[in-house]
């Protein structure tokens, strides 16, 4: 049975990514800050959680060592408004981090090191097209700044050590539970209106940016842990879930809440860094290399997120 690590695990894609493992008969270890989360109650038996953080050599090495850990899914770091007020325990956790764990799985053989990046890494006013050629510079932020660190960084280890460090590169995330960040509106846009409460979006209905469904993304770092080596013909992946307008997107939402109330109370700068996103991001190198294939277009996300916010109203309140 193979043991993953999850760093990060308490966060949102981690409780998620944990459940899956789970119910592929996989054994899971939490590595976090926290040791609490509402949203892992029916798995809590069912893991272990180890309190620790990432900037800490010592507890990074400590929990792969002594769990004997086979997979890592390193998703924990501190995300970009967070990161913008404590530049330096964002140093700590994101870039010191990485390179705790790509020490630890080097000691320990540990079989692969599963990394995400994303569109972050991309300057303001790329093209609207992007993939991994897509020239990365002049980032203006910190996280920013730790994800292209990452990538050469993991890049490097492969090289230099023969790690197995793969990193699929992800578009804006939404999903039940995401409420934060440039990119939220993609999951109010759905929660707040599955709740019978209206929806109020800082964007305009000309806003377009690529996302990916969290459903998605668990598949995705589950699949690229799991495939073939001789497959990869690189360490970064561009990946791509679906892209349309808010105002599209809107749509789509009252098609299945006809009552749905969506306001878009236009911010300037959050219109104007939205802007200044990609819009698609080209990821036929992982479709053509390991199958890579979203199953979830908008529609399909709407679909299914008004039917897990129904199932537990106690977690999506």
């Amino acid at each position: 049975m193979k043991k993953n690590l999850i760093t990060g695990g308490l966060g949102f894609v981690g409780v998620n990514l944990a459940r899956e493992l789970i119910s592929k008969g996989e054994s899971v270890v939490l590595f976090d800050i926290m040791t609490q989360s509402p949203f892992i109650a029916d798995i809590r038996n069912q893991l272990k959680i180890v309190q620790g953080q990432l900037g800490n050599w010592a507890e990074v090495l400590e929990v792969v060592h002594s769990e004997k850990i086979d997979s890592v899914f390193h998703l924990g770091a501190m995300i970009t408004m967070p990161a913008e007020k404590n530049p330096w325990a964002a140093y700590m956790t994101n870039m010191n981090g990485l390179y705790n764990i790509l020490e630890a799985a080097r000691h320990f053989d540990v079989k692969e090191i599963i990394w995400p990046s994303g569109i972050a890494v991309y300057s303001p006013g790329v093209s609207e097209v992007v993939n991994e050629d897509t020239y990365e510079s002049n980032p203006s932020q910190i996280y920013a700044v730790s994800k292209i660190f990452g990538e050469r960084l993991g890049e490097y280890y492969h090289q230099k050590f023969g790690l197995n460090f793969r990193s699929p590169s992800f578009p804006a995330i939404c999903g039940p539970g995401r409420r934060e960040g440039l990119a939220a509106y993609a999951s109010v846009i759905v929660h707040d209106p599955a709740r019978g409460v209206p929806a109020s979006l800082p964007i305009d209905p000309t806003t377009q940016m690529p996302f990916i469904y969290i459903k998605d993304v668990v598949r995705c770092l589950i699949m690229l842990r799991d495939a073939n080596e001789q497959q990869l013909k690189r360490r970064v992946y561009s990946i791509q879930g679906f892209s349309l307008n808010a105002g599209e997107m809107a749509a789509i939402v009252k098609k299945y809440i006809p009552d749905a109330v969506i306001n878009f109370n236009s911010d300037p700068t959050i219109v104007k860094l939205a802007a200044a996103a990609p819009k698609i991001i080209d990821d036929s190198r992982a479709r053509n290399d390991w199958g890579w294939q979203p199953k979830y277009a908008w529609e399909k996300v709407v679909e299914d997120f008004i039917s897990e916010v129904n199932r537990h109203p106690e977690f999506y309140k």
